[in-house]
């Protein structure tokens, strides 16, 4: 049995099949992104999950596609984790998110594939590998427009009273916005990511409101000018979207695509039914 999952910050989807490339079962868990869990909690995220529990013995193979494994220690922490957790499984394949993202997206034909979720990235994939402009540095730092760098800007925008009085009202009725708790759960809690990013699922419900689209649109537009702009690749170069920001903003992102004389491809809110059919086509016999 082969196992593919496609893995955010805030939740990774799970889809087995058997080698007559049929579905057994899909689940979801809590986000595996070692950067902002600690072992111990991606450990327990796996226990939870009854499914992965009962079939964990039975796994051959795992193709698994997250986010913060741009580099090679976290790498390493998830795939001892889950030798420990599937312990016959032959193959374990772990793999950023982007990649993923191309193999649910663009396929074999080249293009521009972004992520805009709880975390953001890109890459231009030529047919066969994968360039990124520079390695992601996370939430802190980089992820432009993305769930969390809105979440921050909202509440940052709250607390410096830069936010109207009207849409802050709303805002201030909605999530509980006592300092001590926001700090708590920014420094004192796993995956602080996660809970900024929860903060952006207010613009969904407010993207009339002229503050928010202005704030939504200035986050595309810095995504552009560092994530798309700067492949330097011809106009008519395919260019996928890949998360929900882009899925729930899509007529913002695309009126910020055609600023910038590009078009959008595709928008896929989950990636993980187009990397099922990727992995039937190329990885099952």
């Amino acid at each position: 049995m082969i196992l593919v999952a496609d893995g955010g910050s805030t939740k990774v989807d799970w889809v087995a099949i058997d080698n007559d490339k049929n579905e057994i079962f899909r689940t979801s868990t809590l986000g595996l992104n070692p950067n902002v869990v600690s072992s111990l909690e991606l450990q327990s995220r796996l226990e939870s999950s009854s499914e992965l529990k009962q079939y964990k013995d039975s796994i051959s193979e795992i193709y698994f596609y997250g986010a913060g494994l741009g580099t090679s220690s976290p790498i390493k922490i998830l795939t001892e984790i889950f030798e420990s957790f599937f312990k016959n499984t032959k193959k374990i394949t772990v793999e950023e998110d982007i990649l993923g993202a191309v193999y649910a997206s663009a396929k074999n034909e080249k293009a521009i594939v972004c992520i805009l979720g709880t975390g953001a990235n890109s890459c231009y994939y030529d047919g066969e590998t994968v360039e990124c402009i520079a390695p992601s540095l996370g939430y802190i730092i980089m992820d432009e427009a993305s769930g969390n760098y809105f979440g921050k800007r909202l509440v940052r925008d709250y607390f410096y009273k830069k936010m109207p009085d009207d849409i802050a009202t709303v805002f201030n009725d909605e999530f509980d916005l006592t300092p001590d708790v926001i700090k708590f759960n920014l420094y004192k809690v796993d995956n602080p990511n996660k809970y900024l990013a929860s903060f952006a699922k207010f613009m969904f419900n407010h993207q009339e409101n002229a503050y928010i689209r202005k704030l939504v649109m200035n986050g595309f537009k810095k995504f552009f000018l560092f994530h798309v702009l700067n492949y330097n690749k011809s106009k008519d170069t395919p260019i996928y979207f890949i998360g929900s920001i882009a899925y729930y903003f899509g007529d913002l992102l695309r009126e910020e695509a055609e600023k910038n004389d590009v078009q959008i491809t595709g928008i896929i809110a989950k990636p993980i039914d187009n990397l099922i059919e990727y992995h039937k086509e190329i990885l099952v016999s």
